[in-house]
């Protein structure tokens, strides 16, 4: 499968694999363009490129992870909290998402996403600039705090499992929108994509649908990218991370309604 890529093609998915990793640790969404760049540069069937880049998302999220445990922000009670209700309640929701393909029109799912993504934009874009978004004061190890995760985390799973878009790209924003701080959302999502990353591997690769030689290719790109997105984000302003993972979304949400 590999071979049939041309050489140009698969150094262009090298590249955008690379910025794809940076963007995963910096502010969150970046996977999604590694799906974008696989649907617009090959002929992959969609199974098999939701399967091979659902199969990098697992590395890239386990690198994350130890990234950020190292800089502190999963130490924390709250962050330990946090990741383990987003996780356990995103791969719940990856189970609903599956059974759902199956019933539910995807292509009026997929507008109602964008449009969804694109309010998450304009939501966090809000409270950045008026000074909201990442307070420190949000508490989610009280129940309301709770509650609030595990719906995030559920609605990440359901988005995952259904169309295979999920993990940082929805969660952190979310998170940043109802007051989590910038790196400890990018932190605990990087958690929960590699369940719900692990979930949507396994069930592809019971249908042969991963290419294992084009995840190596494009999985070490990424792995390489989210060290540099990781330091990146412990240098910048969170609240100019916040304002361009604001401006990605109001980008990504338009994408997902037309695609």
């Amino acid at each position: 499968m590999l071979a049939d890529i041309p050489t140009a093609t698969l150094a262009a998915l090298v590249v955008l694999s690379l910025f794809a990793g940076v963007g995963i640790t910096a502010v969150g969404p970046g996977g999604i363009f590694v799906t974008i760049a696989l649907v617009a540069l090959t002929d992959l069937e969609p199974a098999v490129v939701v399967g091979t880049a659902s199969a990098t998302f697992v590395a890239t999220g386990l690198v994350g992870a130890e990234s950020y445990r190292r800089s502190g922000e999963l130490d924390s009670r709250r962050g330990r909290r946090m990741a383990a209700v987003l996780s356990a309640t995103g791969l719940a929701g990856a189970l609903v998402g599956v059974r759902l393909n199956a019933v539910v029109d995807a292509a009026t799912f997929e507008r109602l996403l964008g449009v969804f993504v694109s309010l998450t934009g304009i939501l966090v874009l809000y409270r950045t600039r008026y000074g909201s978004a990442g307070a420190d004061g949000y508490d989610p190890t009280t129940v309301r705090g709770a509650l609030a995760i595990a719906g995030i985390g559920t609605f990440v799973g359901v988005s995952g499992g259904l169309l295979g878009v999920g993990g940082p790209v929805l969660a952190v924003p979310l998170l940043v929108a109802v007051g989590v701080p910038m790196l400890v959302a990018i932190g605990v999502a990087q958690v929960q994509s590699v369940f719900v990353a692990a979930f949507a591997t396994v069930g592809y690769l019971a249908r042969g649908a991963v290419s294992w030689p084009l995840v190596v290719a494009i999985g070490v790109p990424q792995l390489v990218g989210v060290v540099v997105g990781w330091r990146v984000a412990q240098r910048v302003d969170e609240r100019r991370l916040t304002a361009v993972l604001a401006v990605l979304l109001l980008a990504i949400g338009p994408y997902i309604v037309v695609r």
